[in-house]
């Protein structure tokens, strides 16, 4: 009868040598040690249900990815502090509600994702990049008409799921193009460019950048207004 041993390696409870013993004298036996140390093997981390899926069908689902592609857009307020110091703090919160209704309007109407608010801006995701510069330059002109400009940044790549939040290298590109921007200005980098290639999209190219701590040079472009 073909039989699958599994035995959590660091076990101090019932060693492995048991487990090893037990396969070794089962004819045709295959046998498994699982990282980690739980005598109940579901109680760890390991791929219990898994090796045993393996076994009986022979193949494996694979697990669910914490990573997917997504375009990040980052914003900012220009000058933020120097604007609350002189409206004080009830006018300053007052229009940050205006602004956090306002790219929220924009975001639904895009198709964007808010990931979470930044204090004086938003991290937000959207599933397309050519619908991301469309609702970035959607905010910055909406945001515009209530008195102040914003910057925004934009890259697309992998991003890793972090429960509520969002991690990775993409991010950490959008909040460095997002801090190259003039005020007023949508940046994107050449991924988003070559990605829309065929939109009605226009950009003006902005040269090439050294982004702190991403390897290389990255060469960005501001969308057209």
């Amino acid at each position: 009868m073909p039989t699958l041993v599994l035995h959590s390696r660091d076990n101090q409870f019932c060693r492995a040598g048991h487990g090893r013993y037990l396969a070794d004298r089962i004819a045709g036996a295959r046998y498994v040690e699982l990282d980690g140390a739980d005598h109940v093997p579901w109680a760890g981390d390991a791929d219990f249900a898994g090796e045993i899926e393996e076994f009986l069908t022979g193949t494996r689902q694979l697990a669910p990815s914490a990573r997917l592609l997504a375009t990040v857009l980052l914003t900012d307020i220009v000058d933020s502090t120097e604007q609350a110091t002189a409206l004080g703090d009830r006018a300053w919160t007052n229009r940050l509600a205006l602004h956090d209704r306002t790219v929220d309007r924009q975001l639904a109407r895009f198709g964007g994702h808010l990931v979470k608010r930044t204090g004086d801006g938003v991290l937000a995701t959207f599933d397309g990049p050519a619908r991301a510069v469309q609702g970035a330059t959607a905010i910055r002109d909406a945001i515009r008409q209530l008195g102040f400009d914003i910057r925004a940044g934009l890259h697309t790549g992998e991003i890793e799921l972090r429960g509520d939040d969002i991690g990775g290298m993409a991010v950490n590109i959008a909040a460095r193009v997002s801090a190259l921007a003039r005020p007023g200005e949508v940046l994107v980098s050449r991924t988003v460019t070559d990605l829309v290639t065929g939109s009605e999209l226009r950009f003006n190219d902005r040269g090439e950048h050294v982004l702190k701590g991403v390897p290389g040079t990255w060469q960005l472009f501001a969308a057209e207004r």
